[in-house]
């Protein structure tokens, strides 16, 4: 959801962009210090068998043997030398993961990953996510979206409506007593308010908003990569959407006060794919699982795509908490190869210390950074204690499990982000605990959108991409 007018108040302003953003993609490698780095997108997170292989492939050939995955439920690979950018490329394209190489790094739709799995709601914003991103590769004016802008579509139970979308649809039922069936509500920004739209029509609303986003920003000057850094006087509104959307045929009714999304998941800050066994609604099953601070072995990525191949159907989808779903598996195979998968190194348990607890990619493979966070936190997760009631202002609240040098590990229902420094790339959105590396040592805060956060991250820069 929108952050509250308290934190919009504190917060800096917007930044005047004279360039495009920086950030890497399949085919604009980043350097980074341990190799470069290249971002492959995954609209909705989803990948074929066919297509995971081909990462698989690329990692072992050409990257360190890894593959990371992102906050938007994209894949990463790192390690990579400066001249295999046309092999790689090679490999991604014969497996269909570029459909269009100049749409290539806006291609950036998160979509609820158990949409359709579960007995809660239908699957319909996985239809929309694939059409949009067709749209997207269609449109000459989407070419210049900055890799950042982001498409969020959520299934109507909330678990991905409050990740910073720049164009957000929320799918409504009959159910919710608020739209028609198969209607959606699209947001923009920040804005509280929304538009109702007609669910066909969610796809072509959404591109029809970013291009709304498009003519502000160049009216503006500000070369502005997100709505939220439009400035004053040029900020981009769902009544403005709403004459764009006019203008292109699309009938949409504005709604000032939308209804709050019917959050299913617990508690308030878990994420719907939590690790375990989904039961879907004519007996399949899907696996849930995250990756330990969202980085994966070769290995261990295969074995999740010969499962999917084996088992499941066919698909495996990226989740924006760094996790993985194997959708389709039979009731009576699911709970072996989930063991399987937790004999690997991976979470399967949504009580592992490894829930909800990440890290940026920290040295040696951030020049930027000051220390080893991901070494950090794997300490903590190993000699993990807990502060006490006493504890200090300014420490965790009591409760908080901690290592001995006072660093959190995972408090019940609060993710926990280590940052190598101020950029804190990848941060998690709404409530969670700051763990940042200081000339000092760590500096450990809550983070609160609703109330003057402790820590507030600070805006990225323009000269280093950010990982999502």
């Amino acid at each position: 959801m929108p952050p509250s007018p308290s934190t919009r108040s504190q917060a800096a302003a917007p930044p005047r962009r004279d360039r495009g953003d920086a950030c890497p993609g399949a085919l604009r490698l980043h350097q980074a210090a341990d190799g470069h780095l290249a971002r492959i997108r995954l609209p909705a997170g989803d990948l074929t068998v066919r297509q995971a292989t081909a990462l698989a492939d690329a990692a072992d050939l050409l990257g360190d043997g890894h593959l990371s995955l992102t906050s938007r439920g994209n894949a990463e690979l790192r390690g990579l030398a400066e001249d295999c950018g046309a092999r790689l490329a090679t490999l991604l394209r014969d497996a269909g993961l570029l459909p269009s190489e100049r749409h290539e790094r806006i291609r950036n739709i998160l979509a609820s990953p158990l949409a359709g799995l579960d007995r809660h709601t239908p699957s319909d914003v996985r239809r929309w996510a694939r059409e949009l991103d067709a749209l997207l590769c269609a449109s000459e004016s989407a070419t210049a979206l900055s890799g950042r802008f982001l498409f969020v579509l959520d299934d109507g139970r909330g678990d991905v409506a409050a990740l910073g979308g720049d164009v957000s649809l929320l799918a409504e039922s009959a159910g919710d007593g608020a739209g028609p069936a198969g209607s959606a509500l699209l947001r923009v920004g920040d804005d509280p308010a929304a538009l109702r739209i007609a669910g066909p029509d969610a796809p072509r609303a959404a591109l029809t908003a970013a291009e709304a986003f498009l003519t502000a920003a160049a009216a503006s000057g500000s070369g502005a990569w997100r709505v939220r850094e439009l400035p004053d006087g040029h900020g981009l509104t769902a009544r403005d959407v709403a004459g764009a959307l006019r203008s292109a045929g699309i009938e949409a009714a504005y709604v000032a006060e939308p209804p709050a999304p019917a959050t299913r998941t617990s508690p308030p800050y878990a994420d719907s794919a939590a690790p375990g066994i989904v039961e879907g609604p004519d007996g399949d099953r899907a696996l849930s699982v995250l990756a330990p601070l969202g980085r994966l072995t070769v290995a261990q990525w295969r074995l999740l795509t010969a499962i999917a191949d084996a088992d499941g159907s066919g698909a495996l989808r990226l989740t924006p908490w760094r996790g993985i779903v194997l959708p389709g598996l039979p009731a009576a195979t699911a709970p072996d190869r989930l063991a399987e998968l937790s004999a690997a190194g991976l979470i399967t348990d949504p009580a592992s210390p490894w829930h909800r607890l990440g890290a940026c990619t920290g040295r040696p493979g951030c020049a930027k950074s000051r220390t080893d966070v991901r070494a950090d936190a794997t300490a903590a997760v190993a000699t993990g204690t807990t502060v006490p009631a006493e504890a200090p202002t300014g420490s965790p609240p009591s409760g908080v499990p901690v290592s001995p040098v006072g660093v959190p590990v995972s408090p019940a229902g609060v993710p926990v982000y280590w940052s190598g420094c101020e950029r804190r790339c990848g941060h998690p959105h709404g409530t969670w605990v700051d763990v940042l590396a200081t000339a000092e040592g760590y500096r450990v805060a809550l983070v609160d959108p609703d109330t003057a956060p402790t820590a507030a991250p600070a805006p990225a820069r323009t000269a280093a991409p950010p990982a999502p």
